[in-house]
């Protein structure tokens, strides 16, 4: 399986978190058409075909694309490094 870039991933996972949350439902109270995109787009993107199992795959993609935590700096030195990636939420595709 092909595995998306780590920054593609984490946007898909923020915009269908986000318009989940935002996006009014459709007339039978299901995900509005641009959750309904993003849960597709999530599942092709994991190879998964439910979008609860996307997001799990997505948090372990994620997860295991994070860079190792630093040992801690010598005394004196600065030491800086990318924060950790927040946990997303899920449906079905």
């Amino acid at each position: 399986m092909l595995m998306p870039h780590p920054a593609v991933l984490r946007a898909l996972v923020d915009r269908y978190e986000a318009a989940t949350a935002s996006e009014p439902l459709d007339s039978a109270g299901g995900p509005g058409p641009e959750a309904r995109d993003l849960e597709y787009t999530l599942c092709v993107s994991t190879g998964t075909r439910d979008v609860r199992a996307a997001l799990e795959t997505a948090r372990r993609l994620l997860a295991a694309s994070a860079p190792a935590p630093a040992a801690p700096a010598p005394a004196g030195s600065a030491a800086t490094g990318p924060g950790p990636l927040a946990e997303p939420a899920g449906a079905a595709c």
